[in-house]
C-alpha cells in the first residue's frame, strides 16, 4: 500500500439514547480491519451530518426525508412522563395524555416526538434541549415528555418517570443517504438485522465461472435409495444361499417296491 492510500474506515453517528454498543461489538467481530467511530449528534443535526458525507450512516430518530435517505425502523420505544419522585402521578403504574390536562409541561425544542398538539399547560418558555428540560423538572416548575431511553440517559435520583399509554412513540432507525449504499453500509444493514456472517443476502453472489458453468452436474444417489438397493441385493443373496442349502441337503424320495406278477 502506497503512502497515498487511506486506510478504509466507517463513520457512524447516533442520536442521544440509543446505545450501539451492541452493533458496534459485532462490526469489530466481523471487520476488525475496518475501523469504525461514532459520533454523537444532536436529533436535529444528524441529518445535515449525513448529507454533507460527514458520516456514512447514522441511527436517527424517524421520520427523515425518504426522497434522500433510506431507512431501516429497528424498534419504537416506550414513551414516559418525567416527574419529582414526590409528584402525585408517582401513585399510579401508568399514565395518560387526559391525566396531564392540568399540568405544566416542557415542550424542548430538540423533542423528538410528532405532537399534533403537546398536552398539559405550555410552560412559560421552549428550553433549548432535553437535558434542560429535565433541569426544570427538577426544580419542580413542570414537567416533561420523553422516550423512555432519554429518561434514562438524563436521569437523576430526584426525578422518576412513568409510561404515558396513549402518546406518540419514537421510532429508531438506521438511516443513510440512499445514493451511498456502499458495501460496508450493507455490511452494517446485515449486523443490524441479524444476519449470519455467512449471508450473501444485500451482497451479489459471485458469478460462476465458465468452465464451471459448463461442466455437467454429478447426480448423487439418494442415501435412501442406496440403503434400499442394498436390502434388496443382501436379501438376494440370502435366499440364493438358502436355496443351494437346500439342494444338497434334500433326502431323495423313496422307490416303492415292484409288484410281483401272479
Amino acid at each position: 500500500m502506497t503512502g497515498s492510500e487511506e486506510t478504509p474506515s466507517f463513520r457512524l453517528a447516533y442520536v442521544p439514547g440509543v446505545t450501539p454498543a451492541k452493533w458496534v461489538r459485532i462490526w469489530n467481530e466481523r471487520l476488525p480491519d475496518i475501523p469504525l467511530t461514532l459520533h454523537q449528534v444532536p436529533p436535529a443535526e444528524v441529518s445535515d451530518m449525513l448529507r454533507a458525507g460527514d458520516a456514512d450512516a447514522g441511527f436517527v430518530r424517524l421520520p427523515v426525508d425518504r426522497t434522500f435517505f433510506s431507512a431501516i425502523p429497528l424498534y419504537s420505544e416506550t414513551t414516559v412522563v418525567v416527574v419529582p419522585k414526590d409528584h402525585v402521578i408517582t401513585a399510579a403504574e401508568e399514565v395518560t395524555v387526559a391525566d396531564l390536562a392540568d399540568e405544566v409541561l416542557f415542550h424542548p425544542l430538540d423533542d423528538v416526538l410528532d405532537w399534533d398538539a403537546p398536552p398539559g399547560e405550555p410552560a412559560f418558555e421552549r428550553p433549548a434541549t432535553t437535558e434542560d428540560a429535565v433541569e426544570l423538572v427538577a426544580a419542580g416548575v413542570g414537567l416533561l415528555v420523553v422516550p423512555q431511553s432519554l429518561a434514562r440517559l438524563y436521569h437523576r435520583r430526584d426525578l422518576t418517570y412513568r409510561p404515558l399509554t396513549d402518546a406518540p412513540e419514537s421510532t429508531v432507525a438506521l438511516s443513510w443517504p440512499e445514493e451511498a449504499t456502499t458495501d460496508l453500509v450493507e455490511d452494517l444493514i446485515g449486523i443490524v438485522r441479524g444476519r449470519t456472517v455467512n449471508s450473501t443476502r444485500g451482497r451479489q453472489p459471485a458469478q460462476a465461472s465458465p468452465a464451471s458453468q459448463d461442466k455437467p452436474k454429478r447426480v448423487q444417489k439418494p442415501a435412501a435409495a442406496k440403503a434400499a438397493s442394498a436390502g434388496r441385493t443382501a436379501g438376494a443373496r440370502t435366499t440364493g444361499a438358502k436355496s443351494a442349502k437346500s439342494a444338497k441337503t434334500a433326502k431323495p424320495a423313496k422307490r416303492g417296491k415292484p409288484r410281483r406278477r401272479s
